[in-house]
């Protein structure tokens, strides 16, 4: 029977970082939300043109059409043993479905792990960073500071801060996913499936962490 393990965190708690570890080392799909809408709209499918016109408007994309888009993911063949889920379902609504999805092919979401990261520390991480505008190349004022304030170590490009890393977005992100994700906790702890894991702690020991509460299941 396919698998299915629904990753939860809070904008900036290394979800997806840890989704990507764990698929790896139980030799499944990485399944992430925002690369399979990136890839729809890259792409121009059908689905990803419906899409596009609600952004253009400033329309959240409706369940009903982002579910169809995981529907399509999941119906590839490197999901036949099952997947991780990184950023879907968001609303108990889309976990509703999903599970009537995954029954259809006999699987089932059977582990999700909530990182909790407390919002002091989220907002160190995320409004420390800063990006070279040449490549793109990660800085953080504290973790990871270039030798010389305001320039990339590796091409001398200007450092600048991506509007989703400032202060009042990633405050207003935070704000957002506690309302839609409170409920969504609540549908998953309901059914006995949802473990709290430290995110504060380095990667490593959070992944430590994460594989022994999969072990216990």
């Amino acid at each position: 029977m396919p698998n299915y393990y629904v990753f939860l965190g809070p904008p900036g708690a290394g979800k997806g970082t840890q989704a990507k570890i764990v698929a790896d080392t139980l030799q499944l799909s990485h399944v992430s939300s925002g690369d399979i809408f990136r890839a729809n709209l890259s792409n121009q499918t059908e689905l990803g043109k419906l899409a596009q016109g609600y952004m253009n408007r400033g329309e959240l994309v409706p369940d009903d059409l982002t579910i169809s888009m995981i529907r399509d993911r999941l119906q590839k063949p490197d999901c036949g043993k099952g997947a991780i889920l990184d950023g879907f379902p968001r609303t108990p609504a889309q976990a509703e479905a999903l599970d009537i999805m995954l029954r259809e092919n006999a699987g089932e979401v059977v582990f999700v792990p909530l990182i909790s990261v407390p919002n002091n520390l989220i907002l160190e991480r995320m409004t420390g960073r800063w990006s070279c505008r040449a490549a793109g190349h990660v800085y953080h004022s504290k973790y990871n500071p270039p030798k010389q304030a305001g320039v990339c170590d590796l091409d001398g490009s200007e450092l600048y801060q991506r509007e989703d890393d400032k202060l009042e977005t990633v405050q207003k992100r935070l704000d957002v996913y506690e309302k839609q994700t409170a409920p969504l906790i609540a549908y998953y702890s309901a059914q006995g499936k949802l473990v709290e894991i430290d995110g504060s702690l380095e990667i490593t020991q959070v992944t430590a962490s994460l594989l022994q509460a999969l072990a216990g299941k």
